[in-house]
């Protein structure tokens, strides 16, 4: 244990200088200064900063001096950091410093040492940089770091694409885009393979741009097999400027909204209405619903009528597929034609999405049901059958067991509310 605020800071700057984390080093700047303002007892700075090359400062004894309070001290402790460029990152913190010697010192200091850093330091310092250009005078720092990677050599943006650092990560693929650095099948693999969503939409519209008119089946191939929703949404207009509009047929099914809605534009704008192609899929999932694509039904919803769609959600309700009855379940909220006593059994489905979509489609009725009925915890709801066969939602298939007494009793008591308290006019809906 530190036996004392210095030691404390003793033993935390080797982890932060290990880990390299843009807010620990803020977190440190912050913590430092609020210890020596409460008196914390550290070694005379005359000592601690002596220019005897015998006695360089130790690396925690030069952050005590470069975040400390005393702004002589900060400014003489600059001097001492080319002798240890791991504490380039408090540098750049001090570069928004609000005493103006310390903060031109700490400009010029950085401005000499950053032609000599390696990449992986010019990440970290960058990181730091993005955190600390948010604060009053912390533009400068920032500036002369972003400029490095806009008129510096292209290597240097590639070697930040892969960052662990959010922010890093999309500055260097919004840098790399405006300076034409990545070839368009490049940006297609990377909107279809990096987490971050706003990389994935910088890369995706990028990818198109360039892509060429009609744009090429090697860029379009990763965005329409990508996971994420929206970069399948970006690859299925694509395929419109590439002639191929009748491809956008099977994403009609889209387990993304986002995606069915770029599919049904892109066959209206060739000429084909995707409301047919919806009926016909949800009335093959009444006749073989093995073969019936399960995001059919909401598709058929958001493009749909009530009155003529209605009817065949409802026969959807009772499909053997758990996905198929959310899907109904969903459509019907959508069309607006919840009938709440058709569809309170429901909250007793073996299925938790099933549940899930009731009881976000009886929301709005939720003051004519029991306290709590929406919103029963998943554990007093079965999800696996007696036998112990996985529940649906674990891809398991349909549980055709009969559901726990306790259940079914509370089902048949809100079905019974319901049908006595629910108002008139919602009988007919």
């Amino acid at each position: 244990m530190p036996s004392s605020a210095f030691d404390g800071i003793v033993h935390r700057v080797p982890h932060v200088l290990d880990d390299g984390d843009a807010g620990a080093w803020l977190a440190l700047d912050e913590d430092i200064r609020t210890l020596l303002r409460r008196g914390a007892s550290v070694p005379p700075a005359h000592v601690s900063l002596s220019d005897d090359p015998e006695h360089l400062p130790a690396p925690a004894e030069l952050a005590l001096a470069l975040c400390g309070p005393d702004g002589h001290v900060r400014e003489a402790a600059l001097r001492h950091v080319p002798a240890t460029p791991a504490l380039l990152p408090l540098v750049v913190i001090r570069c928004s410093d609000w005493a103006a010697p310390v903060r031109e010192r700490a400009r010029a200091v950085l401005g000499e040492e950053l032609p000599g850093v390696t990449s992986e330091d010019f990440g970290a310092l960058l990181a730091v940089a993005l955190r600390a250009g948010e604060r009053l005078r912390g533009d400068t720092a920032r500036a002369m770091l972003i400029g490095v990677l806009r008129e510096g050599p292209g290597s240097a943006v590639s070697a930040q694409l892969a960052h662990k650092d959010r922010a890093v990560r999309r500055l260097a693929h919004r840098i790399a885009v405006e300076r034409g650095l990545l070839s368009p099948v490049r940006l297609a693999e990377t909107a279809a393979r990096d987490p971050d969503v706003i990389v994935q939409d910088l890369c995706a519209n990028a990818a198109l741009a360039a892509a060429g008119d009609p744009p090429d089946p090697d860029v379009l191939a990763p965005l329409l097999t990508a996971r994420q929703g929206r970069v399948r949404a970006a690859g299925v207009t694509g395929l419109r400027r590439a002639g191929r509009a009748g491809e956008a047929a099977p994403f009609l099914y889209d387990r993304s909204a986002l995606v069915r809605a770029c599919a049904r534009y892109v066959l209206r704008q060739a000429g084909t209405d995707p409301l047919p192609l919806y009926r016909a899929a949800c009335a093959s999932g009444t006749e073989a619903q093995a073969a019936m694509p399960p995001h059919a039904p909401r598709g058929l919803a958001e493009c749909g009528d009530r009155t003529t769609d209605g009817p065949t959600l409802w026969a959807l309700i009772g499909h053997e597929r758990p996905e198929v009855r959310a899907g109904a379940v969903a459509g019907l909220r959508l069309l607006d034609a919840v009938r709440p006593e058709r569809l309170v059994p429901l909250l007793d489905d073996r299925s938790p999405r099933v549940v899930r979509e009731t009881a976000k489609a009886l929301r709005p009725w939720s003051d004519h049901l029991p306290t709590g009925a929406l919103s029963r915890p998943p554990s007093t709801r079965p999800s696996q059958d007696p036998s112990g066969a996985p529940s649906e939602a674990d891809g398991g298939g349909h549980e055709s067991g009969p559901a726990e007494p306790a259940h079914r009793a509370w089902t048949v008591g809100v079905i019974d509310l319901v049908r006595r308290y629910i108002r008139p006019w919602t009988r007919g809906t």
